[in-house]
């Protein structure tokens, strides 16, 4: 049984929020209809993502970016194209749109 995060309306188009699941931060990018999953933790210094609550995209709104260092990651997936973690990736979340609902695929 997948855990319904929230209705993907609720994530406006090109924006992005975060959620915590069972004791992990994670958070969703919305392209369109399709969503994008990853844990929220850049893979340089291990720290969470954003500084402000549910602000994971750059100022261009086409990279997730790490607000401790200015890395970039490719929104489609996780991969790190500037910065010091370049060459590394985010940790992919699965999900899927079911019924208009985000959820975590199983």
């Amino acid at each position: 049984m997948s855990s319904v995060l929230c209705q993907l309306e609720e994530i406006p188009d090109g924006d992005s929020r975060g959620f915590s699941v069972d004791g992990r931060d994670i958070f969703v990018v919305r392209q369109g209809g399709a969503v994008f999953g990853y844990v929220n933790v850049c893979p340089h210094l291990f720290t969470p993502l954003e500084m402000m609550p549910d602000d994971f995209i750059d100022d261009s709104g086409q990279f997730i970016i790490c607000a401790t260092h200015g890395a970039l990651f490719k929104i489609a997936d996780g991969e790190c194209i500037a910065g010091p973690c370049q060459g590394e990736s985010l940790t992919t979340v699965p999900l899927a749109i079911e019924d208009g609902a985000v959820k975590l695929a199983q």
